[in-house]
């Protein structure tokens, strides 16, 4: 969230959201690489124009964000992985004086609808763990430089860095100062990292998150909440240092690079066709059918033929196009509440893509395309529709394609002879959850030794078997199909979405708590509940007055 912003906040006309780019069309980031004694590293420096907002109505001043801007870094990381192989370590800062980000602009959120607000913070969540699995799986360890204030959202990017260095100069500071100001929390993964990750004493975090101005300097320091506060005349050293420093200590394994080229979709009113994933859109049944092929043909075997087939391998072109599909449910079509997950196609060439995965697993593409895939089946997994898997005689729910009957709230499968489900080495924990387990291993939580039955499972699994090794919720037959599936659609399209999406998001994460769903789990549910309180977004809420003469006015029974 950001403080200190001020402007006309008119609302303007939402346009549909596109998710891609490209660093050639980017208007708030600047990727460079650049050369450190420890190795080349990358700098992503902000620079957010007043007049680049996603939509008309708000101007983004003292480096604030939108969604347009989160989509920038987004796409600059996911880069960095496959573009820039050669980049061991990652320093963001700022291209403003003495204004390193002021967080999310106020009067976007303040013109948003409810569900925008909470699909924008989750996907500001979404990048900013990314950023953390690059530097624990890839190898490139981030360090933050912060060349001025940076409040809010501005602290929460630069708390999901490894490393974090403050100008000491008088001005420059870190604040959290949703709770005072604005009456809701920092709602990107603040308040956890802070105890969490940073590990900040509760009392000096308590203190830090209800006082508006922040902290600067030496304090920031004692405190954790930063790194070193260098005096300004020594700031851009301490940056190289450790910047250096970084880069030196990287593991990250070589591979060649592979250009992120355009997805190649066909948009309507019905929905959007890729290349090898379908969404087809219901909006009178408020329901949708997203599906995604098999390889139509044959698929890189070795490393090199993944780093010559590029972004035009299946592994990475069916997931990069899902990625983009469940965006698409995400934040252009709020009305869709049941999703039917299918599959089609030869589940063989799944199998083989499994195989290659796995046999290769060491090798630096390879793996960070198996990473790639593991991020978005999380996307689909926080992702607020509810999920029925549909396995037919269509169906190809082999290997990485099961993962995506295991992310669903119900398994429907055919009972019939030619249906069946299979199992590869990629089902045994490649594509964790955010709790740490595997799919199988939330599933079975009861039964643990479920999970090597499941894995040590030969050939295709028909439906009688997968319904003894409990992979399925219901198996009607050819003549009870149609009628339970539509059966089950319309009832579940017409309950409360809001208690849906709070019962999915519950079950769905069974098992351990982490810091990653924490924030999802904890934070997200808290800051969805109070992104609605009168307190905050009422007529006299501290969120709808800012910027005007008028003051807040709040109602102070506990809750």
């Amino acid at each position: 969230m950001a403080a200190h912003q001020s402007g006309n906040h008119r609302p303007g006309p939402r346009a549909p959201v596109r998710f891609e780019t490209h660093p050639d069309r980017y208007r708030h980031w600047r990727l460079d690489v650049v050369d450190t004694e420890g190795g080349q590293a990358a700098r992503l420096t902000m620079n957010v124009p007043e007049d680049g907002g996603l939509n008309p109505g708000y101007p983004l001043k003292l480096n604030s964000y939108d969604l347009g801007v989160d989509l920038e870094l987004a796409d600059a990381l996911q880069r960095v992985r496959f573009e820039h192989p050669e980049v061991k370590a990652l320093v963001v800062t700022s291209g403003k004086d003495r204004i390193f980000c002021s967080g999310a602009n106020i009067y976007m959120l303040g013109t948003s609808s409810h569900a925008f607000k909470v699909n924008f913070c989750k996907f500001t969540n979404e990048t900013r763990l990314y950023l953390e699995d690059m530097s624990e799986h890839t190898g490139v360890a981030s360090l933050c430089a912060v060349n001025g204030t940076a409040s809010g959202g501005g602290y929460e990017l630069a708390i999901a860095c490894d490393e974090i260095v403050l100008a000491d100069d008088g001005s420059s500071a870190v604040s959290f100062p949703e709770t005072p100001l604005l009456a809701v929390l920092p709602g990107t993964g603040g308040l956890t990292r802070l105890v969490d990750k940073r590990k900040v004493r509760r009392d000096l975090a308590d203190v830090f998150s209800t006082v508006a101005e922040g902290v600067r300097g030496k304090r920031a320091v004692e405190w954790g909440l930063v790194d070193e506060a260098p005096p300004r005349a020594k700031f851009d050293e301490a940056v190289r240092r450790r910047l250096a420093a970084l880069a030196a200590r990287s593991k990250r394994k070589p591979h060649a690079p592979v250009t992120l080229t355009p997805l190649k979709a066909t948009r309507s009113a019905g929905g959007v066709e890729y290349r090898y994933v379908s969404l087809v859109l219901d909006d009178k049944k408020r329901t949708a059918t997203l599906t995604v092929r098999a390889p139509d043909g044959d698929e890189p075997t070795t490393p090199a033929e993944l780093a010559k087939a590029g972004a035009d391998a299946w592994a990475l072109c069916a997931f990069r196009e899902l990625d983009d599909a469940l965006l698409e449910l995400r934040f252009n079509q709020p009305q869709i509440g049941v999703v039917a997950l299918r599959t089609s196609g030869d589940a063989a060439r799944v199998l083989a893509v499994d195989a290659m995965l796995s046999k290769h697993k060491d090798d630096g593409l390879v793996a960070e395309v198996a990473l790639f895939i593991k991020r978005v089946l999380k996307r689909l997994d926080l992702t607020a529709k509810s999920l029925f898997a549909l396995a037919d005689k269509d169906s190809c729910f082999a290997g990485t394609l099961l993962e995506l009957a295991l992310a669903a709230d119900r398994v429907y499968m055919l009972d019939d002879d030619e249906v069946a489900l299979q199992v590869s080495p990629m089902n045994a924990g490649r594509y964790p959850m955010g709790n740490g387990l595997s799919r199988l291993q939330s599933r079975f939580l009861r039964e643990p030794a479920r999970v090597s039955r499941v894995l040590e499972t030969q050939g295709a699994i028909g439906t009688q078997q997968a319904n003894e090794l409990e992979l399925v919720t219901f198996a009607p037959d050819d003549i009870d199909w149609d009628d339970e599936v539509r059966i089950a659609f319309e009832e579940r399209a017409s309950m409360s979405p809001d208690a849906l999406t709070g019962m999915e998001a519950s079950l769905r994460f069974a098992g351990p708590e982490t810091l990653e769903t924490k924030i999802f789990a904890r934070l997200s549910a808290w800051q969805n509940w109070i992104f609605q309180r009168p307190n905050a977004v009422g007529e006299k809420g501290a969120l709808t007055l800012y910027g005007k003469p008028e003051r807040p006015e709040f109602d102070f029974h506990r809750t």
